[in-house]
């Protein structure tokens, strides 16, 4: 079994010793990395094992002191790093740049960060338990396996790694097979900061990520389609070990009566198309006020003429990573036409060998696949909605939850907390993954548990509970010399407390 989304069935067929990494613009070879079996992937998390146990024994501050010495190595290198994504993805630089300046600030924050949320705090211990003193701390769980994505290559799996790491955990991390080469340059870089195996590396297809879920980790971390995190979920399962999914997306945009359509115009179709629509939380379906329907159709089309997918290094939008993807994008394309859609900017011509451009559909059924399917490619499908309800209803209509946008200037509170979503942007797009303390991650399809925040800090733990007895109680009830007037005493006390019912008017 392998857990790629795309790696072919190598069946009984021998296993290579490399693999190639390609440019997607160019088909050039852009690296060339070992394919490491079973083995090797179990060699690597016994290091982690040993690693993660002086790791693990640091205090908040001597990590924070070695992970803040590797982001400034990181920071200072970033257009090095820039240009391996841009090599490896087809990315626009610019686009490489933003990614990894997010990546830095989250690690910034989570080595930061990671001693006030984890470390051991007191809690109320309640009138019945008043004698013990109650606490709570979070351990790391040890080693944590990551399984990385190509379209955010750094961005997506530091949101484990960096969180992690910053908990106390080793980590062992399996690249996408088409990015392979960043998730070495980050092991690297690493490794000149902290010379023992607390963050290694492993390069290959399907079989390594399986290896890795197979492999006595204590947590499994992955991002990427939800089939492919249901093979994960299946392996792990294997060993009852715990996994974090963040899977696909189909996220909605919500434009109101009195949005400031220029701004929802920008935000639909930068979360369309930017880094060629290969975005888990980027904007795929689009509900718009029927008042305001006609005029924001007018500027979105205007604006996406003005936007070419090319091999020129200052066009705004790179190719699709994954050349697989091409089918389903089309896919998605063709189905929407043939049931009586639109493509009113591209259309089935839109995509080529490489690249796709930005393709507007309107008209669409709402059972096609443009509606209900992750097409992962530059195109949005816009519908008209009588009025906030019906977008609230159809934005839920999804067995995909995970992030979401409202354009609106006075309601845009109140829709957002009507949305089954894990993440909503107001009057923005996607500035929740940008902000390092709010949880990133979804419910049903999209998957389940977060990264980011101090959330995403207690993902990579364990709680540790302790009740110290202060003194001794007044009412001597876990013992089996507890008497009856015992008994009599706690009676009248949770009825003195708990008894009353509710308050609210009947």
């Amino acid at each position: 079994m392998t857990l790629t989304d795309n790696a072919p069935d190598q069946g009984a067929v021998a296993r290579p010793a490399t693999f190639d990494s390609l440019n997607p613009r160019t088909g050039d070879v852009a690296g060339t990395y070992p394919v490491h079996g079973e083995a090797d992937v179990r060699a690597a998390v016994a290091r982690a094992r040993e690693a993660s146990a002086w790791w693990g024994s640091l205090s908040f501050d001597e990590r924070e002191d070695r992970l803040t010495t590797w982001k400034g190595v990181v920071t200072r290198r970033i257009a090095q790093l820039a240009d391996v994504m841009h090599q490896e993805t087809g990315k626009p630089h610019g686009d490489a740049m933003l990614e990894c300046a997010l990546a830095i600030d989250h690690l910034a924050w989570a080595a930061k960060h990671a001693g006030k949320v984890l470390k051991r705090h007191k809690v109320p211990s309640g009138l019945v338990m008043a004698n013990q003193k109650a606490t709570v701390e979070y351990r790391p769980l040890g080693v944590i396996g990551v399984i990385g994505p190509w379209n955010y290559p750094v961005f997506t799996p530091m949101g484990s790694i960096a969180y992690a790491l910053a908990a106390g955990n080793a980590v062992v991390f399996k690249p996408s097979e088409y990015t392979p080469g960043v998730g070495v340059w980050l092991a690297d870089t690493f490794h000149e900061v902290i010379d023992q195996p607390v963050l290694q590396v492993v390069t290959g297809l399907g079989d390594t990520g399986a290896a890795l879920c197979r492999a006595g980790v204590d947590k499994i971390a992955f991002t990427g389609s939800t089939g492919t995190g249901k093979k994960v979920m299946a392996a792990a399962a294997e060993s009852l070990t715990p996994v974090l999914i963040e899977a696909g997306g189909k996220d909605a945009l919500i434009v109101d009566e009195d949005a400031d359509l220029d701004a929802a115009v920008d935000g639909a179709l930068w979360g369309a198309c930017a880094n060629a629509g290969q975005t888990c939380a980027g904007v795929e379906r689009v509900y718009v006020h029927e008042r305001v329907y006609d005029e924001f159709l007018s500027k979105v089309v205007a604006a996406a003429q003005e936007i070419d997918a090319t091999d020129d290094p200052q066009a705004k939008i790179g190719p699709i990573t994954m050349p697989g993807q091409l089918d389903i994008i089309r896919r998605h394309i063709d189905d929407a036409i043939t049931k009586g859609g639109r493509a009113l900017v591209g259309g089935p011509e839109a995509v080529g060998e490489r690249f796709v451009q930005p393709t507007i559909l309107v008209d669409v059924p709402q059972d096609s696949s443009a509606w209900t399917e992750e097409t992962f490619g530059p195109t949005m499908t816009v519908a008209k909605v009588k009025d906030m309800d019906e977008a609230v209803a159809l934005t839920n209509d999804s067995r995909y939850a995970l992030g979401s946008a409202v354009f609106s200037k006075s309601r845009g509170m109140k829709i957002a907390e009507r949305l089954r979503v894990g993440m909503t942007s107001i009057n923005g797009v996607i500035t929740f993954a940008g902000v390092p303390s709010l949880p990133f991650g979804g419910i049903g399809d999209s998957g389940f548990g977060r990264i980011h925040g101090p959330d995403g800090l207690k993902e990579f733990t364990y709680a540790h509970a302790i009740a110290r007895q202060r003194m001794k109680p007044l009412l001597a009830l876990t013992t089996f010399k507890r008497t009856e007037k015992a008994e009599q005493q706690l009676g009248k006390m949770i009825t003195m407390l708990h008894g009353r019912g509710s308050t609210l008017p009947k």
